[in-house]
């Protein structure tokens, strides 16, 4: 968006005017669920909280009372597409509101949709479930070890419903793949695979940079200490390789198949991990690598993960995730799977729907019911802390011993000063 299109959206929106700078917007915005209708909701993040939107929209459970973004031309984006939906399925636009603060400050609002950068996953979630708002919260779901447990606390001592956004746990055709998978079709599986391959370019060299108009560069930092000066290279996407906000290509597309391959062998945390790698093909300010691989060894089972970020290697074929038995294999593709005995034969296949709506559905139908939804955010940083742990490994150029029970790293006191991060004043999460 450009300066003058920004001005004119700040100036100018009524919407924006009632929303912005609003404290105890819930009086300006009536958002009582009734116990058998939709729930109120807000989505948190213009970017990958796109989908967020359309599909709370869209769902019959859901009524979305607010949209909040701490860029300007995000957020008005984000009001364009819900008021392009809104006319069919609700009666009212969602307000808009650049601090999701003042969204839990609202007894009516229900639940809160997360969608942030990942140093916001954990703590807006943390915030959201002492506000007694149910939460559903993108990948990894938390920044740090640490995190991991804290949300996982904030949910148990809230009572609260939080669901992680890796949708394939609700995928159909993966679900059978995964069921068949647990019913020995391909015998005792022992191992699992998973690749990642992309064609991501350079990140530059960050400059600092007046704050664009319209972008809360306070807001945007939140709880990741310490104090940032802006720079032209962070915000909105390349955050993700730089320890400060994310997790690298492991916490961004990696969590994804890890979380199908434990799924998938039924194993929880990991014994021993460790990740090779490197940033080869720039030299920029990624921080996080571009090319490597992280194994982990459970006892009697394993799973390895290999990236490729900056190079496609488009003719190499390899599935999404595949799972070794003793007597075949079954492989993750798409929305689907295919297995095979060991001569190679084809034996099953399936597949069905992907996206994000029954994914959110399965949310919203267990804030209602009270069943387990299928990425209950305990289970979910299990999957978290794998990749968490991996870009420990990375760090410390370690192989980690990790203790299942105590849930700590054994004697390794350099890859325990990475298990919490540094929070700005004021920032860091209580429960």
């Amino acid at each position: 968006m450009s300066s003058s299109n920004r001005r004119e959206f700040l100036q100018g929106s009524t919407l924006a005017a009632a929303g912005l700078l609003a404290h105890g917007l819930f009086n300006q915005v009536s958002a009582q669920a009734t116990p058998d209708g939709p729930f109120n909701v807000g989505v948190v993040g213009c970017s990958r909280g796109l989908a967020h939107i359309r599909a709370t929209i869209n769902s019959s459970q859901s009524r979305l009372k607010y949209i909040c973004e701490v860029d300007a031309g995000r957020l008005a984006n984000g009001m364009k597409i819900a008021e392009s939906l809104v006319k069919e399925k609700q009666a009212e636009m969602p307000a808009p509101i650049t601090d999701f603060r003042r969204m839990l400050d609202d007894p009516g609002l229900d639940a809160v949709f997360i969608a942030t950068p990942n140093h916001w996953h954990a703590p807006a979630a943390i915030l959201a479930c002492t506000a007694n708002k149910h939460v559903y919260v993108e990948k990894p779901g938390s920044q740090n070890p640490w995190e991991a447990e804290m949300i996982v606390a904030a949910a148990r001592k809230h009572n609260r419903v939080v669901q992680m956004g890796n949708q394939r746990r609700t995928w159909p055709g993966i679900r059978e793949g995964i069921a068949k998978l647990q019913e020995g079709i391909v015998g005792e599986t022992l191992y699992a695979r998973c690749w990642y391959n992309s064609a991501r370019g350079s990140i530059g060299t960050g400059k600092p940079a007046p704050i664009p108009e319209g972008f809360d560069w306070n807001m945007w930092q939140g709880p990741a200490g310490p104090e940032q000066e802006y720079l032209d290279n962070i915000a909105p996407y390349n955050w993700h390789w730089r320890w400060k906000y994310g997790n690298g290509e492991l916490g961004n597309n990696g969590i994804h198949a890890l979380d199908v391959a434990r799924w998938g062998l039924a194993v929880d945390y990991p014994t021993k991990v460790t990740y090779l790698g490197g940033r080869y093909h720039y030299q920029d300010d990624q921080e996080t690598p571009d090319t490597g691989s992280a194994l982990y060894h459970f006892g009697s089972k394993g799973i390895s993960w290999d990236c490729s970020s900056c190079l496609p290697r488009r003719e190499e074929k390899n599935s999404f995730v595949i799972f070794y038995g003793t007597e075949g294999s079954l492989h993750i593709q798409g929305a689907g799977y295919v297995a095979y005995d060991l001569k190679g034969n084809e034996i099953a296949k399936g597949t069905g729907a992907g996206g994000e709506q029954e994914h959110i559905d399965n949310f919203l139908t267990c804030i209602r019911s009270g069943e387990k939804p299928n990425s209950e955010i305990g289970d979910a940083q299990i999957s978290t802390m794998m990749c968490h742990l991996g870009n420990i490994a990375y760090r410390t150029s370690s192989v980690i011993d990790f203790d299942p029970e105590q849930k700590k790293i054994i004697d390794n006191p350099a890859a325990m000063n990475l298990w919490k991060r540094e929070y700005r004043d004021g920032w860091e999460p209580k429960i």
